[in-house]
Parts: structure tokens; sequence; C-alpha cells
């Protein structure tokens, strides 16, 4: 990575320094959530999920839950064939709402890339 942002550099040498985010956010859901998340999607799907204490992140997003709804409904063979935006499309306003109004997330530090050796060093 090193090595090719280097290589960026010398390729665009007015752009400045590679950006590099300080932290990214992986989305998940958490234990303490799974319930609620069968009530609506029942027990026949997979809800992947993680300690409580491992969220970092908990965002209230219904000021954008039709905006949110549209994009997982607009993956139509997904609702065709029954995967999970299937049964989102069938459930009434409220379900939709509770299923959808919460995201969690988990904040992950990206690794600083160190500069290449040409020794081992204790």
């Amino acid at each position: 990575m090193a090595a090719q942002a280097a290589g960026l550099a010398q390729l665009y040498p007015d752009a400045g320094a590679p950006w590099r985010p300080r932290a990214l956010y992986l989305a998940t859901h958490p234990h303490s959530a799974v319930p609620a998340l069968r009530d609506v999607i029942g027990a026949r799907k997979a809800v992947y999920s993680v300690p409580d204490e491992q969220v970092t992140a908990t965002v209230d997003v219904r000021p954008w839950i039709e905006q949110k709804i549209a994009a997982v409904l607009a993956h139509r063979s997904e609702v065709e064939r029954g995967a999970l935006p299937g049964l989102i499309a069938g459930l009434p306003p409220d379900a939709r709402e509770r299923l959808f109004a919460t995201e969690w997330y988990i904040r992950h530090t990206p690794m600083t890339v160190a500069a290449p050796q040409t020794a081992l060093t204790v």
C-alpha cells in the first residue's frame, strides 16, 4: 500500500499526500436487538450479531426511514425470491420502522502502514 501511495504521489504530485480515514464504521446488530429482529423477520433467517459492549455507535435513522426502505425494496430480484427485502416488502409500515429505525456500528481504527524494512530489529 505504501508503494502504491508513493506511486500515486509521483503520478499526481499536485494532489498532495494520500488521504487516510481516521476510522471506519462497520455495520452490525447487537445481541440485544436479535429478539426484536426475530419478531419481525422470523426465526428462519440467520441474524449475525455481536456482544452489545462491542457496539460503539447507535444511530437513530428515522428521519431517513422512507429513503432507506425504498433503497432496500429497489432490489427487485431479492424481493421476488423471498430474501430479506421480500420479507420487508410484506411488512406493515410500523414493523418496517421497528426494523430499520436504528443502526449500530463498530468503530474500527485502520492500521498505519509501516515503512518497508530491510532488516529485522528488536
